[in-house]
């Protein structure tokens, strides 16, 4: 998936069930009944069906905060905008963030089998949780001091 593709026109969801669907063979509706049907088959499928899911749901949400917010500002006087229209604008942006940053989980799960592999092979042996054999304390030896 492209940072900018050339035939993007906005459909987040369309572009991401695309990416599903090439990723994992299947149509998302019958990838969808694959992985509630069998979930720990492939938890890969299992992850990216459920941040699909998550995504749409905050989809929905911007759509009916963008539309709250276009009702308000249509019905709105002046060039002044109080705060009831403020706050559906603030409630907007958060819907976008939350679109968002859903959107690059999903986007980051779809790339994550290649990263893992990379990343694998940069790391070393893994950090061991044995604790160190303690040293016994000795004295510290102190030449030339004065009292």
């Amino acid at each position: 998936m492209s940072d900018n593709p050339d035939d993007f026109d906005g459909d987040v969801l369309g572009l991401f069930a695309d990416r599903i669907e090439a990723q994992f063979g299947l149509p998302m509706s019958d990838l969808t009944q694959a992985v509630h049907a069998a979930p720990q088959a492939h938890p890969g499928a299992t992850q990216a069906v459920r941040w699909y899911g998550m995504l749409s749901q905050a989809q929905r949400v911007l759509e009916r905060a963008e539309d709250t917010l276009v009702a308000a500002l249509e019905a709105a006087v002046g060039d002044q905008l109080d705060d009831p229209v403020m706050e559906l604008a603030h409630r907007v942006n958060r819907a976008v963030a939350t679109r968002d940053g859903r959107a690059i989980t999903l986007r980051f799960l779809l790339q994550a089998p290649a990263e893992t592999v990379h990343i694998q092979q940069r790391f070393g042996p893994r950090v061991t949780t044995t604790l160190p054999t303690p040293v016994p304390a000795q004295p510290a030896q102190i030449r030339g001091g004065t009292r």
